[in-house]
């Protein structure tokens, strides 16, 4: 038996060579390879001190012929593996993975190392005095057995080099791998058998990859991580299409997680029986947060269709009867027309009206809901409405000339106000407000108090004087201050004048 050894190894001279090469080759992994990875060595060591203690008993031990028959191949079989483990850890993580830039693949580590443990085997039989060739020529029966219980495997091993050189998708990229809605996940590993996939229910799937090569892959991921998203939402027949498709897209086009690029789109996808059917499509690069993205997208319509007024038609499946009497529906309607009237209060331009005028004026203002983070004017917009805050709280921000990014100024709740000289002159908006909160306002605009003031001609004056004093005011508390209402106020005159232009009197 010691013979074979030395047959195999040349001497004992040969195999302490051996060892010691093994050790070199151990210490030098210990000194290159990454923190993470060295606890690779572990099985190489544990392979030697195996190999010495088989060898040590093989040596010293008094044992007859068989056993020596045994523990001589066995004791080459341990040293010629651990050297062939550490030979691989070498060539593969200190010299090949450095200058490839990113770690070999699993399934490629896996099959160079089984391959080597085969010729391995293969030397240790021979030591033996074992054929290996003759064992699988002589044997037809064993031939076929093994081919058949390897066939499933061989095809997975296959199908997985077939999607490491094909490249369809890398470990990190979001995949679906058949019809079913639950199998998209991120993939985790591609090994020499099967690919593992994590789902967002942070359930790990183990697919086959033998089953991956039969069926198509959607990457999510590819070739940019910019995927388009879809969500379904009906309006009624009497609004114009056109209209619902600008009020969708004005809403979403800054919603969390919403790209600008690809613009998002909107088209006309069919006409149902509740109403017409529309067909948002917006691109988002986060992908694992889809579903909190799409629930944003739809919070954002359900808040825009809500201010314009466009009821989301839907089948009723419940019957509810009121009894509404005459003295109810006036006792309803004065009570919010009370609420309005009081709201308008808080406005100094309109403490000036006569109670019929702002009786007149909460008549025609309207309800309008925010979603946090919705912009409700934007600094240099044309637009003329004045609103109240009735609940949240709104955020007013300045984008000065040259700076990198809007400063937020102030915080505005309930009971306070903003636009009033954008109201009464068609100034341009000098600030960009923002709901901080889901916010209530009350609107008031152009057209509500053109009425008024088509009534009482004297309402320009009466509003300028309070616009003057206000003036006064902050001149007095800061000379060198200036505000987002005081526009190019200079007397009594130019303001009149401005506010008769402004409405047309």
């Amino acid at each position: 038996m010691n013979g074979l050894l030395t047959a195999a190894l040349g001497s004992d001279v040969a195999g302490a060579e051996a060892i010691g090469v093994l050790v070199a080759l151990v210490l030098l992994g210990a000194v290159h390879l990454a923190l993470p990875a060295r606890g690779l060595i572990r099985q190489p060591l544990g392979l030697l001190a195996a190999h010495l203690v088989v060898f040590g008993v093989d040596r010293l031990a008094p044992l007859g012929p068989g056993a020596q028959r045994v523990l001589g191949p066995l004791a080459l079989l341990l040293l010629l593996t651990s050297i062939a483990r550490s030979g691989v850890l070498m060539v593969l993580d200190v010299l090949v993975g450095p200058r490839l830039g990113r770690p070999l693949p699993r399934i490629l580590r896996d099959i160079l190392q089984g391959l080597v443990y085969v010729g391995i085997v293969l030397v240790a039989l021979r030591a033996a005095g074992v054929e290996p060739t003759s064992l699988l020529t002589t044997s037809a029966l064993l031939t076929a057995v093994i081919g058949l219980s390897l066939q499933e495997t061989l095809g997975n091993m296959f199908a997985g080099l077939a999607i490491q050189v094909q490249a369809p998708f890398e470990v990190g990229d979001w995949i679906q791998f058949d019809a079913e809605p639950k199998h998209i996940g991120r993939v985790l590993e591609v090994n020499w058998r099967a690919t593992k996939v994590l789902t967002l229910d942070e359930v790990e799937v183990v697919v086959p990859n033998g089953a991956l090569a039969k069926v198509p892959i959607t990457n999510f991921t590819k070739p940019t991580p910019v995927s388009r998203r879809s969500v379904f939402v009906a309006a009624p027949y009497s609004v114009p299409p056109l209209e619902v498709q600008r009020i969708i897209l004005a809403a979403i086009g800054d919603a969390p997680g919403v790209v600008r690029e690809p613009a998002p789109s909107v088209v006309t996808n069919q006409f149902g029986e509740y109403g017409i059917e529309y067909w948002v499509r917006y691109y988002t690069d986060q992908f694992d947060k889809r579903d909190g993205v799409d629930g944003g997208v739809r919070d954002r319509i359900w808040y825009a269709l809500r201010r314009a007024e466009v009821e989301i038609p839907y089948p009723h499946r419940t019957i509810e009867i009121h009894q509404v009497t005459a003295e109810s529906s006036a006792a309803e309607s004065r009570r919010a027309q009370s609420d309005r009237d009081q709201a308008l209060r808080c406005v100094d331009i309109f403490r000036v009206l006569s109670d019929a005028e702002r009786a007149h004026l909460a008549e025609l203002a309207v309800h309008r809901l925010y979603a946090p983070g919705e912009v409700i004017v934007r600094q240099g917009e044309e637009t003329s409405q004045l609103y109240i805050i009735e609940q949240g709280e709104v955020a007013v921000t300045l984008q000065h000339p040259g700076a990198p990014a809007p400063v937020e100024v102030a915080r505005l709740g309930a009971g306070k106000f903003f636009g009033e000289m954008a109201l009464v002159t068609g100034d341009r908006r000098q600030a960009t407000v923002r709901a901080a909160t889901a916010c209530q306002l009350l609107e008031v605009g152009r057209e509500a108090v053109q009425r008024i003031m088509d009534q009482a001609p004297d309402l320009a004056e009466r509003i300028s004087d309070v616009l003057l004093q206000r003036q006064a005011e902050l001149e007095q508390q800061a000379s060198a201050r200036t505000t987002e209402d005081d526009g190019d106020l200079r007397s009594h005159q130019d303001l009149v004048k401005r506010i008769r232009k402004f409405f047309t009197m």
